[in-house]
């Protein structure tokens, strides 16, 4: 193995609070003095600076209870044709939920390290605690910690990554995510009917055997917020993802008309976000939209990802019903898209370019 590779592969600024994935805890590299590793550093980007100050810009507000109205309905073909993204309020999961979501995934990340080293991932393996699966030797590192989770399908499930505490991780996770299937059907059946299609023609692909997945991220202070990234620029592979911001801190922004706009809190609304399955299935009608996380110096910040695709082995691609002699078919039909995405998510190449005819 190349040295370089297997040297950054074992880096871990425990001082800061992050940890990457290794295959032996004894082999972690503890980090003193100020500055990250420059494997965090972020290089030249085609999608402007780390320290530029962009605006801070409200992404659509979409009231999922108003959606039965017109009006609503076209604020929401509105949103996702042009930001491809949207906070949603009138979800109907309670505040007091969200906030135990959150800490939950907070307990766990304020343990000691020995008792997260139980929900360490492999080296090579996605899922569990840690950082990013190196799969570039020049690939830049996030700031930023994740405890990765398959749901469903349920005989999927690694449960030797769950965490044991606090004890009601589990119950707490299953429950939030079944709510937010709820959430996301109600995206596809509306995102549906806006664009006069049938009902069910996008929820159809995300049946029984569809894959759904939570993230949780912990994005400790970094003292340089000007050269490191929380996340780096990057679609979802998803068909939609759900994002639980927190509460307090910023850290957001969305890539729109060549410029970043950063993302407001707000407590208890949740943000939906179009996947790149869903922009192919569309054939470019709605938006995967380009985001990216900054740090902060002074706080940490915490957010809970769920994502949910179609079957790995189901082929997708533009429906029927959005191609025509006017829109041509302009995605080509792929399958296990998410493995496809995160391997050039991490080489720095925008996927849904890669697909196009």
């Amino acid at each position: 193995m190349d040295s370089s590779i297997s040297q950054s592969r074992f880096i871990a600024p425990i001082m800061a609070g992050l940890v990457l994935p290794h295959e032996d805890v004894s082999q972690v590299i503890h980090i003193n003095g100020d500055d990250p590793p420059q494997e965090f550093f972020i290089k030249e980007s085609a999608f402007g600076a780390v320290d530029s100050s962009p605006p801070l810009i409200p992404i659509p507000v979409i009231d999922l209870s108003m959606l039965s109205s017109k009006s609503e309905l076209e604020k929401l073909r509105s949103a996702l044709s042009t930001w491809g993204c949207f906070q949603a309020i009138g979800h109907g999961i309670s505040s007091s939920f969200l906030d135990k979501v959150r800490e939950v995934g907070k307990e766990f990340f304020s343990l000691p390290m020995e008792d997260k080293e139980k929900c360490f991932r492999a080296a090579c393996d996605g899922e569990g605690f840690g950082s990013d699966v190196m799969v570039s030797k020049d690939q830049v590192l996030d700031w930023c910690n994740r405890l990765f989770l398959m749901v469903f399908p349920e005989n999927k499930r690694k449960v030797n990554f769950w965490p044991e505490i606090p004890k009601d991780f589990g119950e707490t996770l299953i429950e939030y995510t079944m709510k937010v299937r709820s959430v996301m059907e109600i995206v596809f059946k509306a995102t549906a009917k806006s664009l006069n299609l049938e009902e069910d023609i996008f929820l159809k692909h995300f049946g029984e055997k569809s894959v759904m997945q939570a993230r949780f991220n912990f994005y400790p202070p970094c003292p340089r917020t000007d050269k490191v990234l929380g996340l780096k620029p990057h679609s979802d592979k998803s068909g939609v993802t759900v994002l639980l911001q927190d509460k307090e801190v910023e850290g957001l922004q969305v890539f729109k008309d060549n410029q970043w706009s950063r993302v407001p809190t707000i407590p208890h609304a949740l943000i939906v976000n179009l996947g790149d399955q869903m922009e192919i299935m569309t054939n470019g009608v709605m938006k995967s939209p380009l985001h990216r996380v900054t740090t902060n110096a002074e706080h940490m910040r915490g957010s809970v990802a769920m994502l949910i695709e179609p079957d790995p082995e189901e082929e997708i691609g533009p429906v029927e019903g959005l191609v025509d002699e006017e829109r041509p078919k302009k995605y080509k039909t792929v399958k296990n898209y998410g493995h496809f995405n995160y391997v050039c998510f991490q080489k720095g190449i925008v996927a849904i370019n890669a697909v196009q005819l």
